[in-house]
């Protein structure tokens, strides 16, 4: 368990903006359009599935989660956090977190559906001004934690 697969991309490369990485998962801003806070929790050897870690792992891995919704929503106060494990395309354990406001171009459908509405580019521009910040908090919040 845990290799690098050749071809799978969370194995040949961080998967976005690395923001934190720890001994058993890391932390990177995802370059979604009109979503300037999506980030992942990214294992960082290679498993499918969340049940192929250990109970230790897996508590590990949900704090790591748990702890990037509670920055975003301290930072961000958004609307609502989506989290979600799909790991269809990309068959390498990770979440996505990300923060939604009403008013993103998708609410309150998934960021994956069609698009409801045009992209509102100041709130996107406020957010983004808000990342640095976000992000320093988040690196500081993870690496008090355990594992």
């Amino acid at each position: 368990m845990g290799h690098a697969v050749p071809g799978c991309v969370l194995c040949e490369g961080e998967g976005g903006t690395l923001i934190w990485r720890g001994a058993h998962l890391r932390v990177i801003r995802a370059d979604e359009a009109g979503f300037p806070a999506f980030y992942r929790v990214i294992w960082n050897a290679h498993v499918a599935e969340f049940s192929d870690l250990s109970p230790a792992e897996r508590a590990h891995c949900m704090e790591a989660v748990a702890c990037v919704e509670q920055v975003l929503r301290t930072h961000l106060a958004p609307t609502k956090i989506n989290l979600a494990a799909l790991g269809i395309m990309v068959p390498h354990l990770h979440w996505h977190v990300i923060a939604r406001f009403e008013g993103d171009s998708h609410f309150p459908a998934p960021v994956w559906a069609a698009a409801r509405r045009g992209r509102d580019l100041a709130h996107e521009a406020r957010q983004m001004a808000r990342l640095p910040a976000l992000e320093a908090a988040l690196c500081e919040a993870l690496a008090q934690q355990p594992g």
